[in-house]
C-alpha cells in the first residue's frame, strides 16, 4: 500500500501545494535558460514546433463549446500528478498508469468570444478563450474529482477561499473553480466585463453578485455522461480592475479605491504578453498580495522569452529584501508552460 505524502512533503502556501520537485527561482537569466532549454528539447523529440503562435483557441467563432474530461476512463489519474524532475536538466519522469473501465465524464462549458474586439480594439486580447486557461481548467478538473493527494491545490483549503483573478477574460476559470471555492473575484478591462458577466449567466445562472461599491464517439469510444456546470455555492464577483490606474496611483489611493475582501489566490494565467504592461502588472501583484495569506498563480505560455524574463525580473525584484519567495513548478501541465507560485512571507508561512 503506498503511503500519501505527508504536508512536509507538500507544504502549503495558501491553498497551493508546493510539490517535492518544485524549485525556489532566485535568478531570472538561469529560470528562464532552463525554460526555454527544455522547451526545445521537448520540440525537437516530439519533431514539433518550439512556439505555436499567440496561444488563442480559435478567433473565429462567435460561441465556443468546451468539453472537459472529469475523470480518465483508461488511465489512472497518475498522469496529472507532479512529475519527478532532475534540478539541472528538468527532465520528467512519467509515472506507470493503470487501465480502468469506469464511465467517461465530461463538463461542457459555452463560452461567447468577441472575436471583434481581438482585432479592432488596440490591447485587447483576452475577448477570446486562450489555450493556457483551457489547459488548466482541464488539470483542475481532473485533479478535483479525482481527490488527487498529490493535486495542485488543497480541496479543503480552496473550499474556503477567495480568489482573485487578473486578465479573466471570456470568464472561462470563473466557471471551472467557483464550485470549488467560498468567493470568485474575475477582474479584467471594462470593456470585458460584459462578456464575463454574459459567460458566468450562460454556464452558472444565478451566482453573479454586484461588486461592492461533443464530437461524435469513435469505434472503440467509451460511454459519456455529458454534464454542465454545477451550480455554485459560491459568490462570483465581476468587476473591472486596471492595472495601469492602479500602478499609477498612491498607496493612499490604491488603499482606498482597489481595496479586496482577503485574498487567499490570486490567478495570474497567460497575462504576460507586452512589456509596457509589465511594471502595471507586478505592482498589481504585490498590491493585492497579503503577506503570509495570499498565494500567487502565475501561468505563461512560453512566447517571447525576453518578456517572459523581465517580467520575472520585476517579480524577483520585489524580493530584494527577503519578502517574496517564487516557486517554479514543474510538469502539471502539458505543453509549452511555465508556472511559478509566488508567496510574500509572513507569520501565517512559518
Amino acid at each position: 500500500m503506498t503511503e500519501e505524502p505527508s504536508e512536509q512533503e507538500y507544504p502549503l502556501r495558501g491553498p497551493v501545494r508546493i510539490p517535492a520537485n518544485a524549485v525556489l527561482v532566485s535568478d531570472a537569466d538561469e529560470e528562464i535558460f532552463l525554460l526555454y532549454t527544455d522547451l526545445s528539447r521537448k520540440s525537437s523529440a516530439d519533431g514539433d514546433t518550439a512556439f505555436r503562435g499567440l496561444g488563442h483557441l480559435d478567433s473565429h467563432r462567435d460561441t465556443l463549446t468546451l468539453k472537459f474530461r472529469l475523470n480518465d476512463p483508461s488511465e489512472e489519474t497518475a498522469a496529472n500528478t507532479p512529475l519527478r524532475r532532475d534540478k539541472s536538466t528538468r527532465r520528467t519522469r512519467h509515472p506507470q498508469r493503470k487501465r480502468s473501465s469506469q464511465e467517461e465524464k465530461i463538463l461542457e462549458i459555452e463560452l461567447a468570444q468577441d472575436k471583434t474586439s481581438l482585432r479592432s480594439r488596440k490591447g485587447d486580447t483576452g475577448s477570446v478563450v486562450w489555450r493556457a486557461s483551457v489547459d488548466l481548467a482541464q488539470l483542475i478538473l481532473l485533479q478535483h474529482h479525482s481527490r488527487n493527494p498529490r493535486a495542485l491545490f488543497n480541496t479543503d483549503a480552496l473550499r474556503d477561499a477567495h480568489i482573485v483573478e487578473l486578465g479573466a477574460g471570456t470568464g472561462l476559470l470563473s466557471i471551472v473553480m467557483a464550485p470549488l471555492v467560498r468567493r470568485y473575484t474575475a477582474t479584467d478591462i471594462d470593456a470585458l466585463v460584459p462578456l464575463i458577466r454574459k459567460n458566468v449567466s450562460l454556464n452558472v445562472p444565478g451566482v453573479l453578485q454586484s461588486p461592492p461599491s461533443s464530437p461524435s464517439p469513435g469505434p472503440q469510444a467509451r460511454p459519456r455522461r455529458v454534464t454542465s456546470p454545477p451550480q455554485s455555492s459560491a459568490d462570483i464577483v465581476v468587476e473591472a480592475l486596471d492595472w495601469i490606474t492602479l500602478h499609477n496611483a498612491s498607496r493612499h489611493s490604491r488603499q482606498a479605491h482597489f481595496a479586496y475582501p482577503a485574498i487567499d489566490l490570486l490567478l495570474v494565467v497567460d497575462c504576460i504578453y507586452h512589456p509596457s504592461l509589465l511594471p502595471a502588472l507586478v505592482s498589481t501583484i504585490d498590491h493585492l498580495t497579503t503577506p503570509g495569506r495570499t498565494a500567487v498563480l502565475v501561468i505563461v505560455e512560453l512566447r517571447a522569452e525576453d518578456v517572459v524574463r523581465e517580467f520575472l525580473e520585476r517579480w524577483l525584484a520585489l524580493s530584494s529584501d527577503g519578502g517574496w519567495e517564487i516557486w517554479s513548478i514543474p510538469g502539471l501541465m502539458e505543453g509549452p508552460y511555465s508556472m511559478w507560485v509566488g508567496w510574500k512571507r509572513g507569520v501565517a508561512s512559518d
